[in-house]
C-alpha cells in the first residue's frame, strides 16, 4: 500500500509539473510579436518600420511619406540623456561626413522617447548642438510608444531622484537603417566599430 501511495504521489507531482510547463508556454506564446523582435528582428510575421506621423521641431506634423526615395536612419533617445544619446548622434554626424557625399547622403531621424519633457522647441534646440541637419520628432506619449513599437524599440520610465523631474528614460540604443524603398536593412550597435558601421551605411546609400 505504501508503494502504491508513493506512486500516486509521484504521478500527481509529474502532472503538476506538466501543468506549470503548459501555462508557461502559453504565456510565452501570448507575448506581442514586437517583443520577440527586440532580439530577433527577422522573426516571422513582423516587419520593422512602417508609416507614421509625429511632430517636427517646427511644431508641424511630420509624415514618414516625406522620406520616400531617401535612405535614412532612425535613433530613439531623449535630450536629458547624459551619454549614449549625444554620443550616438555625434557619431552618426561623423559617419555621414566620412561617407563624403554631403549631408544629403542619408537623413538622420531623432525620435524622442521622452515627449513629456521634449517639446518641439526643446528637441530643436538640442539638435542644433550637433552642427548638422538632423530631423527631430516628438508627439504624444501614445504616438511615440506606437512608433517605438513598430520599430522594435523598447522604452520605459525609470524613477531617479537625482534626475530632472525625478525620472530618466531607459530605451533601446541601436540605430535602425532603412533603404530608399523604406524597408528595414540593418542596425548599428554601440559596440560595432566605425568601419563596420560605414559598410552598413554604404548599403543604404548606394
Amino acid at each position: 500500500m505504501a508503494t502504491e501511495r508513493g506512486t500516486k504521489r509521484l504521478r500527481w507531482i509529474l502532472w503538476g509539473l506538466v501543468g506549470i510547463a503548459l501555462v508557461g508556454f502559453a504565456l510565452l506564446l501570448s507575448r506581442p510579436a514586437y517583443q520577440w523582435s527586440r532580439t530577433e528582428p527577422g522573426s516571422p510575421g513582423f516587419t520593422i518600420g512602417g508609416p507614421f506621423t509625429l511632430t517636427g521641431t517646427d511644431g508641424k506634423p511630420f509624415s514618414s511619406t516625406s522620406l520616400a526615395g531617401k535612405p535614412y536612419v532612425v535613433f530613439f533617445g531623449f535630450t536629458h540623456c547624459p551619454d549614449v544619446c549625444p554620443n550616438t548622434l555625434g557619431r552618426l554626424a561623423k559617419l555621414r561626413r566620412e561617407l563624403g557625399k554631403g549631408d544629403d547622403a542619408f537623413t538622420i531621424l531623432f525620435v524622442t522617447v521622452d515627449p513629456k519633457r521634449d517639446t518641439p522647441r526643446v528637441v530643436g534646440d538640442y539638435l542644433q548642438l550637433f552642427g548638422t541637419p538632423i530631423v527631430g520628432l516628438t508627439g504624444t506619449e501614445a504616438q511615440v510608444a506606437a512608433v517605438a513599437k513598430s520599430h522594435a524599440v523598447w522604452l520605459g520610465k525609470v524613477a531617479d531622484k537625482s534626475a530632472p523631474d525625478g525620472y530618466t528614460m531607459d530605451h533601446s540604443s541601436q540605430v535602425l537603417l532603412f533603404g530608399r524603398d523604406g524597408k528595414f536593412v540593418s542596425t548599428i550597435a554601440l559596440e560595432e566599430g566605425d568601419n563596420v558601421a560605414l559598410d552598413k551605411l554604404r548599403r543604404i546609400v548606394g
